[in-house]
């Protein structure tokens, strides 16, 4: 069935629905939810609830007295309604941030924060968000973004920044009714630093907000976030060197340390500790544990000593308890009383 403007549509694969008030293009419209917002949405998204005539002949009977003023009421062009998005010179290369904004940048260890995709090009993006484990992965949140604008992604409390370790995001690029440089489709795989949350110079002034905010680019001037451009001009040099790589390759290999020490005191590991509660700090150096073991993963026979102190224990039970479920094959015994006393656990990478 063909959607025309006014049917009511209810979306394929998200939540909501609306009234269609646009057709942007042939695959493109423009669906008006509840709350009076215009949401540009893929042709092939929408699943049709009520037509037109429907809905009209509905609203007749609801209120006879208003069915000679809708008769005559003009009929609006397709093609005059069209959005037609200004573009910018620069904004042919396809630049995508997520940003983190604080709802609260005073109270950094209890604050929630909105999450943005800022959409900084002259492209539409179908984009999809999913947080992932790398192997099973659960979408956050999937649409349609406009050139030049940035959408509400979610509103993300403290305690869920360790359930988003990982966010795969991807991107499809695009323009409406004219000719434009087509772009890879994107997919692209975001770490989420949750120490960086508790350091205020993580936020900072921006073009896309009028107060500070932690932006993690996706995509930088076409390319992919992890991704080198390579200068064919150095071409020659790579394949020279090929060599010299190599042998620098296994010269790091057998320089990895025996043994990493990282220390689990709360002091070591911030120099303000205002405002932070027993619950903030264990939290910080929770995650401090987790990025340690997750950069040390693929290191077969990696030792890491985790000092963190006798006191009543608490750490050191969250630690063991986090090893056994989800560092599962790993090795871990209490480290050398000797060198460390009796506050530290050693983990062997298997």
């Amino acid at each position: 069935m063909a959607i025309k403007i006014g049917d009511r549509v209810r979306f394929l694969n998200s939540t909501g629905g609306g009234i269609v008030k646009k057709i942007i293009s042939k695959e493109l419209v423009e669906v008006e939810d509840e709350d009076g917002f215009g949401i540009p949405t893929l042709i092939r998204e929408c699943v049709v609830v009520e037509t037109e005539n429907t809905i009209h002949t509905q609203e007749k009977r609801k209120d006879p007295s208003k069915q000679k003023l809708e008769e005559k009421k003009p009929e609006v062009s397709q093609e005059e309604d069209a959005y037609q998005p200004e573009e910018t010179p620069e904004g042919e290369k396809v630049n995508v941030s997520l940003a983190f904004v604080p709802m609260d940048i005073k109270q950094l260890s209890f604050t929630s924060y909105e999450v943005y995709l800022v959409n900084d090009s002259n492209y539409y993006l179908a984009y999809n968000i999913a947080s992932s484990n790398g192997r099973i992965a659960m979408s956050r949140s999937a649409g349609f973004i406009q050139p030049n604008t940035k959408i509400f992604i979610e509103e993300l409390k403290k305690e869920q920044l360790n359930d988003i370790e990982k966010l795969n995001v991807q991107i499809l690029a695009l323009k409406q009714g004219k000719s434009y440089s087509i772009k890879p489709t994107y997919d692209v795989e975001i770490k989420i630093n949750a120490v960086k949350f508790y350091k205020l110079h993580s936020f900072t002034d921006n073009d896309f907000f009028d107060e500070p905010a932690l932006l993690c680019e996706i995509i930088k001037d076409n390319v992919a976030k992890g991704e080198e451009v390579i200068d064919e001009n150095d071409l020659d040099k790579i394949i020279s060197n090929k060599e010299v790589r190599l042998a620098a390759k296994v010269s790091r290999k057998q320089n990895v340390p025996e043994i990493i020490e990282v220390d689990l005191h709360i002091g070591q590991l911030l120099d303000n500790l205002n405002g932070l509660s027993n619950a903030d700090m264990l939290e910080y150096q929770l995650s401090k544990f987790n990025e340690v073991m997750q950069e040390n993963l693929g290191r077969k026979g990696q030792k890491i000593v985790f000092i963190h102190g006798k006191g009543e224990g608490v750490l050191r039970k969250e630690i063991i308890t986090q090893l056994k479920n989800k560092y599962g094959s790993c090795l871990y015994q209490d480290a050398s009383f000797r060198e460390y006393g009796f506050g530290a656990t050693m983990v062997t990478i298997k």
